[in-house]
């Protein structure tokens, strides 16, 4: 494993269409496994592929510890009411603003072992599987915040901010 630098807002790859990733093959692991490094080095709750410059259609997240998802091909299939917090992004560092995202949705996506699975995420964990899945449409959460500001200091922060 090894760990990726991440691509920071201005760069053109965050603003495109990631493609499709089909099969799961051993590099596609050992890129997720790298991402994996990544975010925890970062002490993020997720990261998506162009954010390390890759353009694949493909995230992982742990929005708790050791509650670790890799979530391949994901599609939001279905999802329902709404919650506002504040985020900020491994991208756009220094940053935070307050979003408003579904309360709860439903995601489809491959595993690491090439497996169709269906996921349901409420309040937090929500929050963070929706804010991944932008990046792979070039959207960052800075085109729907509100209140765009500079971060407090990480022990000033609200236990359900993302990052």
């Amino acid at each position: 494993m090894a760990l990726r630098n991440v691509v920071v807002e201005g760069d053109d790859i965050l603003r495109k269409k990631c493609r499709e990733v089909g099969v799961v093959t051993n590099r596609i692991r050992e890129t997720l496994q790298d991402m994996v490094e990544t975010m925890r080095a970062e002490m993020g709750v997720g990261i998506a592929a162009p954010q390390v410059g890759i353009m694949r259609r493909m995230f992982i997240a742990e929005p708790e510890p050791e509650k670790l998802y890799y979530m391949i091909d994901p599609v939001i299939i279905s999802q329902e009411g709404s919650q506002t917090g504040d985020e900020g992004c491994l991208s756009v560092p220094g940053m935070i603003g307050t979003v408003t995202r579904p309360e709860k949705v439903i995601i489809e996506a491959t595993d690491l072992e090439g497996n169709r699975k269906t996921y349901e995420f409420q309040g937090f964990d929500a929050r963070v599987m929706c804010h991944e899945n932008d990046h792979l449409n070039g959207v960052l959460y800075t085109d729907i915040a509100t209140n765009i500001r500079p971060a407090p200091e990480p022990d000033e922060l609200d236990e359900d901010f993302i990052d």
